[in-house]
């Protein structure tokens, strides 16, 4: 992998279904006939685990939600078509997502904040417009989870079950880091506590597929950065440990805006949609897994061929 270059919630919860599920037994003598016990062997296996997963990691507010719902509005809208995976267990709930989500967002409402000890799982496939052989369909599986649940791991604690399942799990995980911009010199402690958690389950950072996103960058002022420098001196006045680790790890860094986003009768709406931001890091999510740009020429024959299709 390359690391340089309301919607409502899922229930997921493989140890609840393998632990409630009847075990086969002879009726005898010894065995009441009012009593059925339950399995002590929890399992946390995930299934379908054939898929791209991305983890969403931010504490509560910090813009998790809008960026995934923004990333797959982009997704569909411009780079292709975006639609559940047949055969997973979520496909229908996905489709009822997606379905509320786009009617939502173009009238600028935006995400409710995810429910605690659920983890929001999207089973979905991506097929680009672009007619390369290169640019190929792929399974994407997001994951996003309520912010009161990143707290739990400070000072040495434990996720949910439900978090830790797809943590331990050995499957394709690409980390979406999420700080806002007005709460980042907040999270700089967290983020490496999290980074830290990363490591001791074996997950090598210089290899590990991870970006740092600041959300919420309207709040400058500003739709984006005047220059990389303004970014990079953000994030190491604000995140001075986080910066160390992204530089000694090479991880990337970006920052993000829905555009602009006002406050009214209580309710927070978008009244300017911008999706700049949210191209930027879907064709670095596409690119870090399938090692092609989403907007990939192609080869000479190629692009020989589709001139002659397009003229």
């Amino acid at each position: 992998m390359d690391n340089h270059d309301n919607f409502k919630p899922l229930s997921f919860d493989s140890e609840t279904e393998e632990m409630l599920k009847p075990l086969s037994f002879e009726t005898n003598n010894d065995v009441q006939e009012d009593f059925v016990p339950i399995a002590r062997t929890i399992s946390n296996d995930i299934k379908n685990k054939d898929s791209n997963f991305v983890f969403f990691f931010g504490t509560a507010e910090s813009g998790k939600s809008v960026i995934l719902s923004s990333m797959l509005y982009y997704l569909r809208s411009h780079a292709g078509v975006l639609r559940p995976k047949l055969g997973t267990p979520n496909s229908k709930e996905a489709n009822v997502l997606l379905s509320d989500f786009f009617e939502n967002i173009r009238q600028g409402v935006l995400p409710n904040r995810t429910t605690r000890d659920q983890v929001t799982r999207l089973d979905l496939v991506f097929e680009p417009n672009n007619k390369s052989k290169r640019v190929v369909p792929i399974d994407l599986t997001f994951l996003e989870t309520s912010g009161e649940n990143h707290n739990e791991i400070r000072r040495g604690g434990s996720y949910h079950s439900s978090i830790e399942s797809f943590l331990n799990a050995n499957i394709p995980l690409t980390f979406i880091i999420v700080t806002s911009y007005e709460s980042a010199h907040r999270d700089d402690s967290l983020i490496n506590e999290f980074l830290d958690e990363l490591e001791r389950k074996g997950k090598n950072l210089r290899s590990v597929n991870a970006i740092l996103i600041v959300s919420k960058w309207d709040k400058s002022g500003r739709m984006d950065v005047e220059s990389p420098e303004e970014l990079d001196g953000f994030v190491n006045e604000r995140l001075p440990m986080t910066a160390q680790r992204i530089d000694t790890y090479g991880l990337s860094k970006t920052y993000y805006t829905i555009g602009s986003v006002q406050n009214s009768v209580g309710q927070e709406k978008v009244s300017l949609l911008n999706l700049s931001t949210a191209e930027v890091l879907s064709k670095w999510l596409y690119r870090s897994i399938v090692g092609y740009d989403l907007d990939y020429e192609g080869t000479f024959w190629e692009r020989l061929k589709f001139s002659f299709t397009n003229s």
